[in-house]
Parts: C-alpha cells; structure tokens; sequence
C-alpha cells in the first residue's frame, strides 16, 4: 500500500467554506460515463488492472471458514492460468489488491493465505459495519481485535449522525482515535453517501476523514440504498485532489457496493486516471469493492482469448 497519510489538525475553516456545485457535478459524471472506453486488447489489458485493483470480498451472516477459504484461493488466482497463459500474463504473479472480511473471518483469512504462500493483505470491516451504531469502546476494540488477528487494512464506518448534525470535531476525534487503533494497519474511511444527504456532507467528510489520518476514504459499506455512484465519486475524488494539493499527501479512494459488470470498472478506471491521473491507478491507491464483479471480468477475459463467452462450468466459481 501507499505511504501512510499523517493527517493534520482538524481545519474548521476550510471544512465551513465547502460549497458543491451539483448541476456541474452531475454534468462530470455524465461525461465520464460518456468516455469511450479501450476495446480488444487495450480492454483485456484495463481489465487485468481492474482485477488487481478489487477488494474481493464477502460480508455476509453465513460467511463461513470454507467460503472464506475458497474466496483467498480466488483471490490469490482470480483469473484461469491458462487464460493468462494465452495472453503472456502467467508470470506477473496477478493477484486482487486484497480480501475483505468481517472481523472474526480475519484468523482464516490470514491462514489461509500464509498455507497458498501469498502476502496478499487481509481488509477487515470494523467498528460496528454497516451502521456504526455501537458505543466507541466497543468499535475501538474491533479494531485492534481485527489488527491482532492479522487485518493489514481496516475499513471503518463514520458514525453517521455526527456528520449529518455538524458535529465535525468529534467525528475528527473518533477518526483519530480508530487511526491510533489500527497501529501499522492500513484504514480506509467508509463514509456512507447514502447516509450523507448532500454533496457538500460527502465532500465535507471527506476533507475531515482524511485530515483524521486516513489512508483511503471510500463510498458505502454496500449495505445501503445508495451506493458507489458517479457523481457522488466525482466529489469525494475532488477533495481528495484538493486535500494533496493543500498538504501534499495521496489519499486512496475505493467506490463499493453495486459495482458488478467490467464495463463499470472500466469507467471507475477512466475516472480515475482523468480526475486524479496514473498514479491513483494501481492498488496502492485504488481498490474496487467487490463480491461478484470478478466473475464479469473473467467472462470478458475469456470471451477476449477464445472468441466466446464460457458455458457456466468453464470457470471457477468466485
């Protein structure tokens, strides 16, 4: 991952001043959506990023050790070897940027990857996910449960009402607090937009996130009505540009919840690299949250080196 974000002193001001333009920020998202995207083998090759760029995840009530299991091992192979084999792409050792799990998940996790030999990262959500509706010592010792177990990345929740109310100081001291948790672990931010209300809360969490000290901020937890959109994107990839520019330190953004075909991760990619240019491309700072999104990927992929899409038995499951 990216060099950690220190963060800095909560800057009132500058967060009191934010106004969004929405109709120009519809109006971006509707051309961004417009881009015409790569095809053939520039496509093949976006969508191999796309893959190292996912989150591959599963946060479900039924997640057991074999699910958990099987979805490692996908994560440590996520396309056929003899599909990458026929695209010269075999020896490049591609992997997803990581798993995410829910905290007691971690442990398999973690030993499931370390028996295949991989250093690919366990996420795990933390803080009370999705709703972040459980008191602060409770979401703190979450936290440093998941890093003990072996979490390299933790994906906290905001506590929603502080922001829909105004209360930015206090979000900013919960942030810091959950950042002290994590230790050397890695924190992505999930702010919720749907939760958020307005434009300019997102952008406004955003800037409080990461002046909190975290390392990624991201859209949803995938649990609410709305999810990973466009505009919303457009906002958060803002203030993140704008946050560099002020303190000269790279925050990563990942959009989740509902990101299901190659095509959608093609726009993601082409968002980024024209919001925020090639350097958010790569997984360090960029990471896809997704659960079935792979599955898509691998048909193109197929489709791409054989000329037809596979029969359901032809690929592994995910």
């Amino acid at each position: 991952m990216s060099a950690r974000n220190p963060g800095m002193n909560i800057d009132l001001e500058w967060v009191s001043k934010v106004r969004v333009n929405t109709q120009a920020v519809l109006k971006r998202a509707q051309q961004i959506q417009s881009v015409k995207l790569a095809k053939k083998q520039w496509q093949a090759a976006w969508l191999l990023k796309a893959v190292t760029c996912i989150d591959l995840t599963t946060l479900a009530g039924d997640d057991t050790p074999s699910n958990v299991h099987r979805l490692c091992m996908k994560a440590v192979q996520p396309v056929p070897y003899e599909l990458l084999r026929s695209m010269g792409m075999h020896e490049r050792g591609l992997t997803t940027g990581a798993v995410c799990v829910y905290p007691s998940r971690v442990a398999d996790a973690v030993k499931t990857l370390k028996a295949a030999n991989s250093s690919l990262p366990v996420a795990s959500v933390a803080t009370g996910f999705p709703a972040g509706q459980t008191p602060l010592r409770t979401r703190l010792e979450e936290v440093r449960a998941a890093v003990a177990d072996g979490a390299a990345e933790i994906d906290i929740v905001i506590n929603r009402t502080l922001a829909l109310t105004g209360q930015w100081e206090a979000m900013y001291d919960e942030i810091r607090q959950f950042r002290e948790a994590c230790g050397d672990a890695h924190m992505k931010t999930i702010l919720a937009i749907g939760e958020l209300g307005t434009f300019t809360n997102v952008y406004k969490a955003s800037l409080v996130s990461m002046m909190a000290g975290s390392d990624f901020i991201k859209t949803s937890t995938g649990k609410e009505s709305v999810n990973a959109t466009y505009p919303v994107a457009i906002v958060m990839v803002r203030a993140i540009r704008d946050y560099f520019l002020r303190t000269g330190h790279k925050v990563g953004f990942k959009p989740a919840g509902g990101i299901r075909t190659a095509k959608e991760s093609l726009v993601w990619l082409a968002l980024m690299k024209e919001e925020l240019g090639d350097e958010w491309l790569s997984p360090h700072l960029f990471r896809l949250g997704a659960s079935s999104l792979l599955a898509d990927i691998e048909r193109q992929i197929f489709h791409y080196v054989t000329g037809r899409y596979p029969a359901l038995h032809e690929l592994p499951m995910a």
